[in-house]
């Protein structure tokens, strides 16, 4: 639409960042590559408010460093030469070594028909289950909890319930940083009365405001959470109405928490917090029946993400604080769309519409596609999945719009992974640690240029315009991955537009669907001038193009038989334990201005600001212990790499405890990449990474001299002993 002022066209897209979704409105001139970046106030996720991310959009969008023609072994190719040659690797691989032979590895910064696509390729016509998301390290902990609870992975809750609620309880979400826009929300309602609860080794910007802040020990929210919900059962605080219509497990799980000594002094003793604070935690869950628990990479990045999942659920469907205004347990996403891409099939053990590998489900969704060959089981999962290419049971990858050479737990195997694999595709929009690895690389839109969808944390899809035409040869994923599909022979992937897909994607919900909470129905007549005007929604979607903004509200589940499942889960202690040589517990994360590895951010000065380089926090006790002071270079050790990042000084820190920010690469700061110390321990059920727990040590890098290089373009470093980092 035409904003009347200077020639401007005003286009309403979607943020790339994290799960809020806001609505962004790009302001663009024809034939210039710039764009004026301001909130969507008409966008319900964000009603027009931005972070210090979103406001930067407009510093993200010029072509340095991007992709924009087709390379093979590093010289220039024709698209025709590049997918020939990745389809003809991949069907020789496939005739010689079977399916399972290849794989992709995909990612939230994909749009929904992207993830569709890729999907449809991979299970349903080459016939594996070997594609995964980066997803993996940061929702599937929460996905499987909702499964085994609800039966599918439906997120109950709407953004409205932060507002309603009396109490929000953060479980390892510093959503001041994470979520910068959701957390002014609360924030808001705070000012009105609302309590918050942090539930966080770290004291984060998200427990310096709270009511309470609990500091517990790490991987101790098992107990934390139990605890919570034996002491409601003391009280008579359950609703036994709720749980007598709607609930199973109830007497299992009563028999479960009397195996442990479920005393309010033994619960604190094991968490590490004071008896008092324990106290008023539970006091006022009991007091607040409109409550909302958020739970996020703290919680989910665990070995026993699942198990804390459930425990957060069992406390909430216990007490009958589900699909009801102010209250639900909601999982908060950490990608764009890792939403959409859950619902697509984009993880390895579940297939599209939310339907996983049962004869039946199979069966419908091999019939809607048309594919006889439709994988039959779950794949890999993203670390066994690298794990597979490194010795040798993979022997063709993909990797699209992801940068496994950085973000992914023991990066090192990682790369040893990518280096050895006999064929590596790359498709992404510009150069990253991992396309140093590539066979191939195939150069796709960036945020500004894609049309499509995604899908937020509270179900919602909203549209993704292009602002800009694309630049060089660049294409959309969705059409370099149906251009590889047809040249190895398969049909059904002839979409002339991306509305096409859309709507593939939108009927293959609502086809025999018998109960499915996930369904487009409204959606499957779009055209594509009704796909272009298509207005934020949350699925479901009925038949007349309506959404729903909060799940089970009847008090009926997508379980066989309605009812929703207490699940029992025990405590038990981290994947690998602290010792006399690595006494220290090393937790990795995000921080408030940057985002993954780097690739748009980066782009940013005033991005860079807030967090200039690779730090390491630690408490000042165990700084002083190893002659460590504030501002210098600390060495960190895990058995995995070491690091070298400055040190930061901080009570703030557990003691015990070191953080660091996970966001650094080759190209910024190649000794500061922190997931290169994370061991690459998982839930056995979710798969997921226990980033938040890798046993360390610190000492001092004892530098000998520092200095700095002024340069017009980013310079070149060479010198492997040498520690830099850049900073735009």
């Amino acid at each position: 639409m035409a904003d009347g002022s200077a020639a401007l066209t005003a286009t309403r897209t979607a943020c790339p960042y994290c799960g809020v979704g806001c609505g962004v409105i790009g302001a663009t001139a024809a034939g210039v590559r710039a764009v004026a970046i301001s909130g969507d106030a008409a966008h319900p996720a964000n009603h027009g408010r931005l972070c210090s991310k979103g406001t930067a959009l407009g510093a993200t969008v010029s072509l340095a460093g991007r992709l924009l023609e087709p390379t093979i072994q590093r010289r220039a190719a024709s698209w025709d030469e590049a997918t020939s040659l990745v389809a003809r690797r991949f069907r020789e691989t496939i005739a010689r070594h079977g399916p399972d032979s290849v794989a992709f590895y995909v990612s939230g910064q994909l749009l929904t028909e992207d993830y569709y696509v890729a999907n449809k390729l991979m299970k349903g016509f080459i016939g594996s289950g070997n594609i995964d998301t980066n997803s993996r390290l940061c929702m599937a902990s929460a996905v499987v909890a909702h499964k085994q609870a609800f039966g599918a992975d439906l997120v109950p809750g709407c953004y409205e319930d932060l507002d309603l609620a009396d109490l929000v309880v953060f479980s390892g979400h510093n959503a001041a940083w994470t979520h910068p826009v959701l957390f002014r929300r609360m924030e808001a309602a705070k000012a009105r009365g609302q309590k918050h609860v942090v539930i966080d080794p770290r004291r984060t910007d998200t427990a310096e405001g709270a009511d309470l802040h609990l500091a517990l020990a790490p991987q101790s929210d098992v107990r934390l959470w139990n605890g919570l919900l034996a002491d409601l059962i003391r009280r008579g605080a359950i609703d036994a109405d709720f749980l007598r219509d709607h609930v199973d497990g109830y007497a299992a799980m009563v028999a479960a928490l009397d195996e442990d000594d479920q005393s309010p002094s033994a619960v604190a003793a094991d968490c590490g917090v004071a008896l008092a604070d324990l106290q008023t935690f539970f006091d006022l869950f009991a007091a607040h029946p409109r409550t909302v628990s958020l739970f996020s990479m703290g919680a989910n990045q665990s070995a026993q993400g699942v198990a804390k999942g459930l425990a957060i659920i069992n406390a909430h469907l216990a007490t009958g604080r589900i699909g009801k205004p102010g209250a639900c347990p909601f999982s908060i996403t950490g990608q764009p769309n890792a939403m959409g891409g859950r619902e697509t099939g984009g993880m390895a053990n579940t297939l599209a519409g939310h339907m996983d590998f049962s004869p039946e489900e199979r069966d419908r969704v091999a019939r809607f596609w048309g594919a006889p060959n439709t994988a039959r089981a779950p794949g890999l999962k993203a670390i066994d999945m690298f794990e597979a290419v490194r010795d040798g049971r993979i022997k063709a990858l993909w990797v699209m719009a992801t940068n496994p050479a950085v973000s992914l737990p023991a990066s090192g195997a990682v790369r040893e992974a990518l280096d050895r694999c006999p064929f590596v595709v790359v498709s992404d929009c510009v150069e990253t640690d991992t396309t140093a690895f590539a066979d191939v690389k195939l150069p796709a839109l960036a945020w500004g240029e894609k049309d499509g969808t995604v899908t937020n944390s509270e179900r919602r899809i909203s549209r993704q315009r292009a602002l800009f035409p694309p630049p060089g040869q660049a294409r959309a994923d969705w059409r370099i991955i149906a251009d590889v599909a047809a040249a190895m022979g398969f049909d059904g992937f002839g979409w002339p537009h991306a509305a096409s897909v859309f709507r593939e994607w939108a009927r293959l919900t609502a086809y025999e669907n018998h109960g499915r909470v996930l369904n487009l129905e409204g959606l499957t007549r779009l055209d594509p001038q009704a796909y272009d005007a298509l207005e934020p929604v949350q699925w479901p979607v009925d038949s007349q193009g309506r959404g729903r903004a909060r799940l089970f509200e009847d008090g009926r589940f997508q379980t066989a038989n309605g009812r929703a499942r207490l699940v029992p889960v025990r405590p038990r202690g981290p994947a690998e334990a602290t010792s006399d040589q690595f006494p220290m517990a090393l937790n990795t994360g995000r921080i408030r201005d940057q985002w993954h590895t780097m690739t748009r951010t980066g782009l940013a000065p005033d991005l860079c600001r807030h967090a200039p380089e690779p730090y390491v926090e630690v408490h000042p006790d165990d700084a002083t212990a190893v002659g460590l002071t504030d501002g210098a270079l600390a060495r960190v050790m895990t058995t995995r790499a070491e690091a070298v990042a400055v040190a930061k000084l901080s009570d703030r820190q557990r003691r015990g405890s070191l953080f660091m920010p996970m966001h650094w690469t080759d190209a910024f700061a190649p000794a500061g990449r922190a997931n290169a110390l994370v061991a690459p321990m998982t839930d056995q059920a979710s798969g997921q990474p226990e980033f938040k727990h890798t046993p360390a040590r610190i000492g001092a890098y004892r530098e000998t001299w520092k200095g700095f290089f002024l340069a017009r373009e980013p310079a070149v470093v060479v010198d492997p002993e040498l520690v830099w980092r850049r900073t735009p």
